[in-house]
């Protein structure tokens, strides 16, 4: 993070869930902040008693003037953007076979186009400020797909990538990135910030349609605390040397490790396999 003693983080997605809280503890601190909704008035209070170091915005990350304006507008209001939180997103559930189109393509709009746009938007302020941090947020489904979440998951990977390049691309120009992978958390995920299509099919019935029941039923009981996950965001950017990778809640650490674990004893198990595919040494 920026070593000024009120850095500016510019947040999406902010009228609930992790963007609200995360939003809120950065104000707490007495730090700046581009507070981000597509409808203003559900941030509007984040702003509400902090004249000077609060902007409310209307920004849909889907929109590339929006995001044009937003970062304007910030710059505008305090002259740099020290941490960008890519938080702007939501899920959507359905059997792979079931996924309607439209729906699939309105969800990478927003989780992947619209994280690309908004990070192009604003890697040329910390270009020229030699510094700043892009966190985005993933999901533990970026590692491991579950049944229902093929297409969510999929979105999730694909900010995965993302972040891997852009941090070896930004690395010598000062630019930390994080990716954050949450588990379950007591957010409305499953409620405001969740569409599915049900799954009719029987074959699907033990897998998916199991799966998107369980997870409706369990939402609001989850362990994970956002305001505790904003506190561990917060403490990533003053670090020298944070993590690529962040994963957040006990469930979502043992799924990551499990899968990673899993998926590293396959791959060194066909070690002999993919040399096989190799020129042999004496042709290349």
């Amino acid at each position: 993070m920026s070593d000024t003693a009120s850095p500016v983080w510019f947040i999406t997605g902010c009228s609930t869930g992790f963007g609200r809280e995360l939003a809120r503890l950065v104000l707490d601190r007495g730090w700046r902040a581009v507070v981000t909704a597509r409808d203003r008035a559900r941030v509007e209070d984040l702003a509400q008693g902090r004249d000077g170091r609060a902007l409310a915005l209307a920004l849909d990350v889907i929109d590339d003037d929006d995001i044009e304006a937003g970062v304007a507008a910030a710059l505008k209001a305090f002259g740099r953007i020290d941490v960008l939180v890519n938080n702007a997103g939501y899920g959507y559930l359905a059997s792979i076979e079931e996924g309607v189109a439209e729906e699939i393509r309105a969800q990478f709009e927003a989780n992947v186009f619209g994280l690309f746009a908004m990070t192009r938007a604003v890697l040329p302020v910390m270009r020229r400020q030699k510094s700043g941090h892009v966190i985005n947020i993933a999901s533990v489904a970026g590692f491991c797909g579950f049944p229902g979440s093929g297409y969510y998951a999929a979105s999730k990977h694909a900010v995965e990538g993302f972040s891997d390049s852009l941090a070896k691309e930004a690395a010598p120009l000062g630019i930390k990135v994080t990716v954050v992978e949450p588990g379950p958390f007591r957010t409305d995920w499953a409620g405001r910030s969740m569409t599915q299509t049900a799954s009719t099919i029987p074959d699907y019935a033990e897998t998916v349609a199991s799966r998107m029941a369980t997870t409706s039923k369990n939402s609001g009981t989850q362990a994970g605390d956002p305001v505790r996950a904003g506190e561990a965001m917060i403490a990533l950017v003053a670090e020298a040397n944070p993590p690529l990778h962040l994963v957040l809640g006990e469930w979502g650490h043992d799924a990551v490790v499990k899968k990673l674990k899993e998926t590293l004893a396959e791959v060194e198990s066909r070690r002999q396999t993919a040399l096989d595919t190799d020129y042999p040494a004496g042709e290349r």
